[in-house]
């Protein structure tokens, strides 16, 4: 990938409402050229999408986030991927991740309450073949989500060293 499709997936990532003009203003390109290379980038699949990062606390309160570390069997021919492609395809699944380590599958999910979410992973993900254990870790508080900051204060960069 070139230099310049980074510094657009660098910029896009920190604010992906800025114009197009902006942008090759930024990167020395003109408004054009830089649609013209969003454009090849959605189209080759390396743009999946946009998204908007809030601050839960502010939205909703009512909502409750966790994520599920899953121990799973893989299967003949296809690893993880079958039972990934299950459990993605459960609304209240916000990501699903292979991980190395203790544990194969991260998964967070999203529900109105802890109880929501203790049936999605009792009734749901406990109960799915392949599936050996589960442990679910619910969150507390945001502090950084994708490089942007969820407090309103800037961390103190005096402890800094």
């Amino acid at each position: 990938m070139t230099d310049k499709k980074h510094a657009i997936i660098s910029i896009l990532q920190q604010n992906a409402r800025i114009s197009d003009t902006e942008l090759g203003e930024v990167l020395g390109i003109t408004a054009e050229e830089a649609a013209e290379e969003i454009r090849k980038l959605e189209e080759e699949g390396i743009i999946k999408g946009y998204s908007v990062i809030i601050d839960e606390e502010l939205y909703d309160k009512s909502l409750v986030y966790a994520t599920i570390e899953l121990k799973v069997t893989p299967q003949r021919d296809c690893g993880f991927d079958d039972i990934a492609k299950t459990i993605m395809m459960y609304d209240e699944v916000e990501s699903v991740t292979l991980m190395s380590g203790s544990y194969d599958l991260a998964v967070e999910v999203k529900g109105t309450n802890l109880k929501d979410i203790a049936l999605f992973v009792s009734e749901r993900l406990a109960t799915m073949d392949g599936v050996l254990s589960t442990a679910t870790h619910f969150i507390l508080k945001k502090y950084k989500e994708k490089g942007i900051f969820i407090d309103k204060e800037e961390p103190d960069e005096r402890g800094l060293g």
